[in-house]
């Protein structure tokens, strides 16, 4: 339950998104570079839609994100969703440079630039089968396992085609959703949506670590890209039209917020394994810092261990998983309040990996059995979704699938 850490607006987002700037202009992770480098004016920040690989995952988190879901209409056949990729991906490039995506949208982003928009598509386990394409469905998109403690409403999960937008600005992001809905008219049914937000850049006097609504700085352990293994538990090998691609596990997990404020800070920090103040693990001493790495091993003066045996540092680490990893994204959510009076709100939880085999169905498992912090969580929606590798100046997301 860990979003991506928040990362400089200067940094190089090629070889961000996970905690650090690294890299240079044209760097391994799809020479993806921002207007961010050069502290733009508001605004004005772009991240480029073509290129090797999609945006939206490697990027720092945005202050604004809206997901959303759609399902092909009966009769939607191959060439009707091919130019319904086509449509959504020629607009999402226009877009992410300010330029208007279309007709649709209100007019709301008129007189907004860019704004760090990104646009990320993704594919359900149903589109194959409707679209006769069975035989070419990965085996990485099997459905996830049920697990323990999941509540999850099939209205607002699952879906044939999936829409990440991000951006710095609310309404810029609005505006996307909008063009691509109206886009989809007659092709695919919105099934369901939802919002979130981030930290806004800037408002913090230097560059953190995001917190989630628990006040928990959130991300600390994401997989970094200098990491040497990070590509190959991010990014797909193949088939063919996924290579260079992720697979994105989809959570809405709410908070019991009530009840984690009526716990003392002390209390909080055990079931997480930091300190609330400012990240640092348990393990660590009063001199340890946010990136001072975990001792699972290292023990309190009475003998018992520093970071508790149901912590979260602990249950979801992993080296308690196997090595199983994933680069998580998270926003949260405020949707008003529930019949009870308690808040709506919690985390819209993304994880991106090579195989969810391999990454999120160990690491959940473990979580939904042992993790102290699974008390104050709910997660009730879910989804999975394939998503391929970016599209080239002239293509479109989907193409080699859609068109092979």
């Amino acid at each position: 339950m860990t979003g991506i850490p928040a990362v400089s607006r200067r940094a190089v987002l090629g070889g961000a998104g996970a905690g650090l700037a690294v890299g240079a202009v044209g760097g391994a992770w799809g020479g993806r570079a921002s207007a961010r480098e050069s502290k733009p004016l508001p605004g004005t920040a772009r991240v480029a839609f073509h290129g090797p690989r999609q945006g939206g995952i490697v990027e720092p988190a945005q202050a604004r994100v809206e997901w959303a879901a759609f399902d092909l209409l009966p009769g939607t056949g191959r060439d009707r969703a091919a130019g319904l990729l086509r449509d959504w991906s020629a607009a999402a490039a226009r877009m992410s440079v300010g330029e208007p995506g279309g007709d649709g949208g209100g007019g709301i982003a008129l007189d907004a630039g860019p704004n760090s928009l990104t646009v990320t598509f993704g594919f359900g386990t149903a589109l194959f089968d409707k679209l006769g394409l069975a035989d070419r469905r990965p085996p990485a998109l099997a459905a996830l396992p049920a697990f323990p403690g999941d509540a999850l409403d099939p209205a607002r999960s699952d879906g044939d085609l999936w829409v990440q937008i991000g951006a710095d600005d609310a309404l810029v992001a609005v505006h996307a959703l909008r063009v691509l809905r109206r886009l989809a008219a007659g092709v695919a049914a919105p099934r369901w949506q939802m919002s979130g937000f981030a930290r806004t850049p800037g408002a913090t006097a230097r560059p953190t670590t995001g917190r989630n609504l628990m006040g928990q700085v959130d991300g600390t352990n994401n997989p970094r890209p200098q990491d040497p293994d990070f590509a190959a538990k991010v990014f797909a090998a193949g088939p063919d039209w996924m290579a260079g691609g992720s697979y994105a596990v989809l959570r809405r997990i709410r908070m019991l917020l009530d009840d984690w404020e009526s716990l003392p800070t002390d209390r909080q920090e055990r079931l997480v394994g930091r300190r609330k103040s400012d990240g640092a693990p348990l393990s660590g001493g009063p001199d340890a810092g946010e990136r001072t790495p975990v001792d699972l091993a290292a023990t309190a003066p009475d003998g018992t261990l520093a970071i508790a045996p149901d912590a979260h540092v602990r249950v979801a680490a992993p080296d308690s998983n196997g090595g199983a990893a994933m680069l998580r994204r998270g926003f949260s959510f405020h949707d008003g309040l529930l019949a009870d009076g308690s808040p709506d709100a919690g985390l819209l939880f993304a994880a991106f990996q090579a195989d969810p085999a391999r990454g999120f169905v160990p690491v959940q498992q473990r979580l939904a059995r042992g993790d102290g912090l699974s008390r104050f969580l709910r997660h009730e929606a879910g989804a999975l979704f394939a998503v391929p590798p970016g599209a080239p100046e002239g293509g479109y997301v989907g193409q080699p699938l859609l068109e092979g």
